[in-house]
């Protein structure tokens, strides 16, 4: 009998959770991880753009109960709301006041946080002890990443501001203290200045501080060394909690115009299902940060920070050194740098393959080991490229069916004839929107007209999602310098059941590059240049032959955004006063990316994401892409396919509602027990012995229908 009564219990417990949203969305919230691809979980914060200022978003903000941490981006009006009434996370979003915020005048855009899954990149390995067992610097051994080249040369970081991007910083460390920056450094989990980590038993945030360490720890310390040790480092606390797209953009646009590099070790889960990228404000801040210009926690050492984790800081610290080499460098011109400073070596793997120019390329290894001394000498000779330009093509207008393999080939011109024409590729995206029933079986490679063969997505073994990829972007930059002109090739291949099917609806390929023919650039001997004399503010007055004046540095033309202009200079030479005149870099109109005078009107090329006026010699504010109209069409559909789940809902519940309990009510019979339990939407006409409530509160739960929920019963009911 007790089994029965068990059984009969589990049946009520799933009824009870099917019937009350407030018991399904209890034990929903409880959950801190959620399955892949599975529903969202909603926080109690929304981002909310309100052009007018910051007066006009706390007025809003007031007026609905919601606090207002202020803006996302420095010189935007994008705001940050949290509302305490609302439950901290739920499966359901809470769209009454969601529409209330939607119908203020002021309002222009608004999106609810939901929980994004982040991965600190890590895993422990056996490890040996400080600096002469850090094999990567000291070259002990061939396939070292050559940084003491760079610190031979004298460079050091000195000058370059990095933060790490992770679960806080211990920045009374004794390696990190003396390099510790605030104006770099922020928690985002807390709101407040100070990126401490949160400390428990076993020392779970201590991945920041290690990442922190291997990018600038000071040298002759306890510890090991830092890559650019004389470098300033900074973090920002931003792992420890929820993640959002909120959390990210704030993380990656803080104070821009300090820090010159951001690193992060973190990503979406690495399990083989998850399809997951940067959400509508992460991929903003990251378009505003291209356009606008180790040790452990608790004060000790660690020999188990390796992977992953260790490589993205690694990579940031040698990008510091090239970056003190040569600080007119662009984010463009230190990708294009690091493909020509790195070396396949000896490393193994069978996909090496030479691309379109004969440059040895793996999906392993990318283009191989980077080389900090190969780095610093490129920075030193290179000359900043030209504006990036981006080719827009759209490759099938019609769906097609997916099958086995399905085969796409068009040639392109690759804009010849207009100002976007690209003869020296960067990176290809890939654009497409496919349906499949197991996603995970699926291959796809892209093309290029040189033969070089790109392998989007391989099989994935654990993504058995039906939802295909919708409007998603892949992206490669196998065929770095190579003219796209000719024929593209796109293969989709079935590597699982033959029962598989799917449409591809939508592929458009983006080309991103510049018109400059980049595999015949020549290097020149340098184009920096040692300062002949420096005033009391450390600034250059004086360069030595034909550079100009860059800050504390002479170059050999002036970089982006920077224009030549001809200074006075006053000095004695022998008991003779003088006027030398001397030329120096003063900086454009913030909206152009090169520039005849500092006027708006001055403009001669603009950057990415704006439009010149030939007329004005100006450049138009940056209109950031969004999502394109196939998306836009599919949320559509989405949105009238969730009106048709909701409609179909309301009109069956009733019916299942009756079903159910006159299932219950005759399996009762049957069991024969001495009493029953029953679920009812009422509690008249029942003789009552005891009573439990479930109720729902009527503003915490943000399910979104309405502010009073119904009440449902659960009655003990005497045997009559």
């Amino acid at each position: 009998m007790s089994c029965r009564r068990r059984r009969l219990r589990l049946l009520l417990l799933h009824l009870l959770l099917l019937l009350v949203p407030g018991a399904r969305q209890h034990f929903a919230s409880t959950r801190a991880v959620r399955a892949p691809d599975a529903r969202p979980l909603y926080t109690n914060t929304w981002a909310v753009r309100v052009p007018g200022g910051a007066e006009h978003a706390r007025s809003i903000a007031r007026r609905h109960g919601f606090i207002n941490f202020g803006r996302i981006f420095e010189d935007e009006d994008y705001y940050y709301f949290k509302h305490k009434a609302v439950w901290k996370r739920s499966i359901n979003s809470h769209q009454m006041r969601h529409r209330r915020l939607e119908m203020e005048p002021k309002v222009t855009w608004l999106q609810q946080q939901v929980v994004k899954r982040r991965q600190k990149r890590s895993f422990f390995v056996p490890s040996d002890p400080l600096y002469h067992k850090q094999w990567y610097l000291n070259n002990e051994i061939p396939n070292d990443l050559n940084v003491l080249s760079a610190w031979k040369r004298g460079y050091t970081g000195k000058g370059i501001v990095i933060t790490i991007l992770d679960d806080g910083i211990e920045k009374n460390h004794p390696d990190l203290a003396a390099n510790y920056d605030p104006n770099a450094s922020f928690d985002i989990n807390d709101n407040d200045p100070d990126p401490q980590p949160r400390y428990n038993y076993n020392d779970e945030n201590r991945h920041g501080t290690r990442c922190a360490g291997e990018v600038a720890a000071v040298a002759n310390n306890i510890c090991g060394v830092g890559v650019a040790f004389n470098a300033k480092i900074g973090g920002v606390r931003m792992l420890d909690g929820e993640i959002t797209d909120v959390v990210e953009a704030r993380s990656l646009s803080l104070n821009p115009q300090h820090i010159h590099i951001y690193s992060a070790s973190w990503g979406p889960e690495d399990n083989g299902q998850t399809v997951e990228g940067p959400a509508v404000l992460a991929s903003r801040a990251f378009l505003k940060g291209i356009t606008n210009v180790t040790t452990d926690l608790r004060l000790r050492c660690t020999e188990k920070h390796t992977g992953t984790s260790a490589s993205a800081p690694l990579a940031a610290g040698i990008i510091a050194l090239a970056m003190e080499a040569n600080p007119a460098l662009t984010w463009r011109d230190m990708q294009h740098l690091v493909v020509r400073a790195s070396k396949p070596l000896n490393l193994k793997a069978d996909d090496w393959a030479k691309n379109g120019v004969g440059r040895k390329v793996s999906h392993h290894y990318g283009y191989g080991l980077l080389d900090a001394g190969r780095l610093v000498d490129l920075a030193t000779k290179w000359l900043t490229v030209h504006p990036q330009r981006e080719c827009s093509i759209e490759i099938i207008k019609s769906p097609q069916v997916i099958s086995d393999k399905l085969v796409i080939k068009k040639h392109i011109n690759a804009c010849s004839g207009t100002k976007n024409y690209i003869r020296s590729l960067e990176h290809v995206e890939a654009r497409m929107s496919l349906s499949y029933t197991r996603r995970g079986d699926l291959r796809i490679y892209l093309i290029s007209p040189s033969g070089t063969r790109s392998n989007l997505v391989d099989v994935r073994p654990h993504d058995a999602s039906p939802r295909g990829y919708r409007d998603w972007t892949f992206m490669t930059i196998h065929c770095w310098d190579e003219d796209p002109k000719g024929v593209w090739t796109l293969e989709i291949e079935n590597k699982g059941s033959s029962r598989n099917t799917g449409v591809l609806s939508y592929f458009k390929m983006q080309l991103y590059g510049t018109e400059e023919d980049m595999m015949a650039r020549r290097m020149k001997d340098t184009v920096i240049n040692d300062c002949g004399k420096w005033n009391e503010d450390g600034l250059c007055e004086e360069c030595r032959g034909a550079f100009v004046i860059f800050g504390r540095h002479c170059l050999s033309y002036c970089p982006p955004h920077y224009y030549s202009v001809a200074r006075t200079l006053n000095k004695t030479v022998n008991g003779v006063h003088k006027s030398l005149a001397v030329l120096a870099c003063d900086p454009c109109h913030s909206s152009c990316y090169s520039c005849n005078g500092s006027s708006q009107n001055d403009c001669v090329t603009c950057p990415s994401f704006s439009n010149y006026d030939e007329n004005q010699h100006s450049c138009s504010p940056p209109n950031y892409p969004s999502r394109s109209n196939v998306n836009e069409r599919e949320e559509q559909r989405h949105g009238l396919y969730k009106i048709a789940v909701i409609l179909a809902i309301l009109v069956g519940a009733p019916v299942a509602v009756l079903c159910c309990v006159m299932s219950l009510s005759w399996l009762v019979c049957r069991l024969n027990i001495g009493q029953a339990f029953i679920v009812t939407t009422s509690a008249t006409g029942a003789t009552e012995a005891t009573q439990l409530q479930v109720h729902r509160d009527t503003t915490d739960e943000g399910t979104g229908s309405s502010e009073t929920e119904s009440t449902y019963f659960l009655t003990h009911l005497d045997q009559q």
